[in-house]
């Protein structure tokens, strides 16, 4: 999948990021012509950032990527050392495989930047092959399958109960808004930190079509929501919640299993991805794993940036240096 195709690179996820996303607003910055790189910088002395946080789960230009000449970069990297804090570029999370990413690296290197990459997350995902749900379904382990089994039988005994998959700006999307932020609400999560910024995304992705709002109801109650958002051939497990006290019934893997067949026999995606974290139970859903990283770019013609690199490198080093010192099981260093 390209990277420009991927909703975390479009321009209706930045603009919902812009208008929502941010406890104290930071200073937005762009670089077009191109590529089209969303950059923000938070305070002054600080570095050039990837227009991201908490909320993005990759990140990336949008614009025409595939078909960008070295000297383009070189010119979209020109743009970037002159903008405010370019001394320092750090961009996250970002996916290491892209083409775009070599190509921005090498331009960055021209022009006198270092460079590293780090590890930012783990990334659960599930390439959709052949046979549909009923297929992946069977590739599940059994404590898997008997527990999403066991959870509707539980459901069964407790009265009457329905799944509802909002997708489109048709359906009543204030009920469904409220039916998510109740069940959060009732939640083990912690409140939003931009309470606005979720009620914007599923509103902009049911203008986008992107929209798959799954809620588990049981004699009425909203018991469980998750929010997946669907481009490009690809779902996006993005938000999930349920009431506590409600796990004995195994809501959130039933609601799960619905999503998951709703997206592949309808949706037809090519691939399901678990966005960000290595929780164990997404290796029970999901049959990959890759990582998702960061880049940090420092101009050595810059003192901020020689300073930055050596933080890097120094920090580097102890790490490795506290890992191979580590007692191991015969209570020698390993």
């Amino acid at each position: 999948m390209s990277v420009q195709t991927d909703l975390f690179q479009t321009q209706a996820w930045f603009d919902n990021l812009r208008a929502h996303g941010f406890v104290e607003e930071p200073v937005y910055l762009s670089v077009a012509g191109g590529p089209v790189f969303e950059l923000m910088r938070m305070q002054a002395g600080g570095p050039l950032q990837a227009l991201s946080n908490f909320y993005t789960c990759l990140y990336g230009p949008h614009g025409p990527v595939d078909a960008v000449s070295a000297a383009d970069w070189s010119a979209c990297v020109d743009q970037m050392r002159k903008l405010p804090g370019s001394a320092v570029i750090q961009l996250q999370p970002l996916d290491a495989s892209s083409t775009w990413l070599s190509a921005l690296e090498q331009a960055l290197h021209t022009h006198g930047y270092w460079s590293d990459r780090y590890f930012c997350f783990g990334n659960w995902y599930q390439p959709v092959s052949s046979g549909g749900f009923a297929a992946y379904w069977a590739d599940r382990p059994s404590a898997l399958r008997h527990s999403v089994e066991r959870g509707r039988r539980r459901l069964d005994k407790a009265g009457t109960w329905c799944i509802d998959i909002a997708t489109s700006e048709s359906d009543d999307l204030d009920a469904a808004i409220g039916a998510y932020e109740s069940v959060y609400a009732r939640s083990w999560k912690q409140p939003e930190p931009c309470p606005g910024f979720m009620p914007g995304l599923i509103r902009t992705a049911a203008r986008e079509g992107w929209m798959r709002l799954g809620v588990l109801r049981l004699n009425g109650e909203a018991l469980a929501a998750q929010l997946w958002l669907v481009h490009a051939g690809k779902a996006n497990i993005y938000k999930l919640a349920y009431a506590e006290g409600a796990e004995k019934l195994s809501v959130g893997s039933v609601l799960t299993a619905a999503l998951m067949q709703h997206v592949i026999d309808i949706d037809r995606v090519e691939e399901v991805d678990y966005l960000s974290g290595d929780d164990a139970y997404k290796a029970d859903w999901m049959a990959l794993r890759r990582e998702r990283v960061g880049l940090l770019a420092c101009n050595m013609r810059h003192w901020r940036g020689w300073f930055a690199a050596g933080r890097q490198v120094l920090g580097r080093w102890c790490r490795a240096f506290h890992a191979s010192s580590v007692p191991g099981p015969s209570g020698h260093s390993t």
